[in-house]
Parts: structure tokens; C-alpha cells; sequence
């Protein structure tokens, strides 16, 4: 068993720039021999992702809306098109209101519950059956959560909901496509300084605290999620489903701070 992907194709859904934790993953799972296809929303976010799918030789990019039925046919029926079957696939995609990160969820409007959880966690649900469908020997889907699924977390608010609903659908998609060959699951990052992690009130303050209280003193980087990625989607993580696999310092293992940083 190697961390070889060589002769694996696989669509990363999620990129938004170079910083994204779903482009240290596209770019780990190249160097480890995959060959990729993207998926975007939007022309803006197209035109970020054209030169960086570009750098790891990939010629497939699918305007996907996760929201939209047609637009998700539209998408897999691209890819199955271009290469028939699928090895893996990573889930990259969540959304919220940031007016509604802030304050307390008591104040969430019932719009922005539904939107976050339909992009959030249901996007997944609905992106493994289509995948599931060209996985006839079997794949590996991955998707991306966060602590604030399990811990009250400032700031995080319907996100935190959001996250743990998506972490149950890790388990139960596990179960489920089990059968067929195929492993279901999630990678935790700690803080990262990503484009999605700024639209988060207090991002700083959080990051700076999670690297001083974790006890490697340390936030992830896009490489070791990526790695994480790999080994999850490599014949090495054969027999790993239905886990939420943590790469965050060790953070999440806490209960208090470290007590140079106590209050």
C-alpha cells in the first residue's frame, strides 16, 4: 500500500483561489499522480480558477450551481462524458450569510438556515449519489467540516449546524455506500487563513489562539490537509469510513486553554 494516486481521476468541487484548503488538496492529490477536473460557480470564480487548474494539467472545468438540479445533471453528465468513472471526489463547498455569523443563532432568519444548510450539507448528500454512480468499482468521496460542528465556537454560529448535520451525513453516506466499495469521509481543519475563513468575524483572534493553545503550538497548513486528503483517497485508507479525521495541532482534544494562556 502506497500514497500513490497514479491512474485516479478525481473532481475537486470548492476552489476559490490558491489559498483554498480545496487547492492544497487538488495540488497534493497532482503530485501524487491524479488527474483532476474542477468544478466553479460563477465567471468570476472561473476565471480564478483557470490558470490554477491549468498548472496541474487539467482542461476540465464544469460552472456548477449545487442548488440547481440541471446545473448538477449538466456537470456529471460532463464528466462522465469526458472519462466514464470516477476514483474520488472532494467536497470543498459551504455557505452562510456573514450579516448572520455574528450575534447568536437565536437571531438566524429562517432564509438563511435553509440556504446554509441546503449548500452546506445537502450539496454533499446529492454530490455522492450522482459520484456513487460512477464508482463502479468502488471510490472515495471526502468532504471538509470544522470544530465548530461539535463545539460552541464564536462567530460560527449556523455554520456550527450546518457542520454537524454534514458530519452525520459522513456517517450515514458511509454506511450506505459502503456496500458498493465506496469511503465516506471528512477532514477537520483547524483555523486557516482562508478566503472563507475571513468572512468570519474575529478570524484573526481565533487563528492566533488556536496556534497558541494547540498542543503542536500550531495551525494546519494547506500541506497537511492535503496529505490527509491523499492518504484518505490512496489505496492506504482502504478500509477508513465514516471518519471525521482531525488536522488541527491537535486542538480539539483541549478543554481549556494552555494555562500560560488563562485568563
Amino acid at each position: 500500500m502506497t500514497l500513490s494516486l497514479q491512474g485516479k481521476r478525481g473532481l475537486i468541487m470548492g476552489v476559490a483561489n490558491e489559498r483554498s484548503i480545496a487547492w492544497g488538496i487538488a495540488k497534493a492529490m497532482a503530485e501524487a499522480g491524479a488527474e483532476l477536473a474542477f468544478t466553479y460557480q460563477g465567471e468570476a470564480f472561473g476565471k480564478r480558477l483557470q490558470p490554477l487548474a491549468e498548472s496541474l494539467g487539467s482542461d476540465i472545468m464544469v460552472d456548477t450551481d449545487v442548488t440547481d438540479d440541471a446545473s448538477m445533471d449538466a456537470a456529471f453528465a460532463t464528466l462522465k462524458d469526458r472519462w466514464g468513472t470516477l476514483d474520488f471526489l472532494v467536497h470543498a463547498i459551504a455557505f452562510s450569510d456573514k450579516n448572520e455569523l455574528s450575534g447568536g443563532i437565536a437571531s438566524t432568519t429562517r432564509g438563511n438556515f435553509k440556504t446554509s444548510l441546503e449548500i452546506s450539507c445537502y450539496s454533499f448528500i446529492d454530490v455522492a449519489r450522482r459520484a456513487s454512480e460512477m464508482m463502479p468499482e468502488g471510490g472515495t468521496l471526502l468532504t471538509l467540516t470544522y470544530q465548530g460542528s461539535n463545539r460552541v465556537t464564536p462567530y460560527y454560529n449556523v455554520m456550527g449546524v450546518a457542520k454537524a448535520a454534514l458530519e452525520s451525513a459522513t456517517r450515514y453516506l458511509a454506511n450506505d455506500l459502503g456496500p458498493k466499495g465506496i469511503r465516506v469521509n471528512a477532514i477537520s481543519p483547524g483555523p486557516m487563513k482562508t478566503l472563507a475563513g475571513a468572512a468570519i468575524a474575529g478570524a484573526r483572534r481565533t487563528y492566533r489562539h488556536t496556534e497558541n493553545n494547540a498542543p503542536l503550538r500550531s495551525n494546519a497548513t494547506l500541506e497537511a490537509v492535503g496529505g490527509t486528503a491523499v492518504y484518505l483517497a490512496s489505496d492506504a485508507g482502504a478500509f477508513t469510513s465514516g471518519e471525521i479525521i482531525h488536522v488541527d495541532g491537535g486542538y480539539h482534544v483541549l478543554g481549556m486553554p494552555q494555562p500560560d494562556n488563562l485568563a
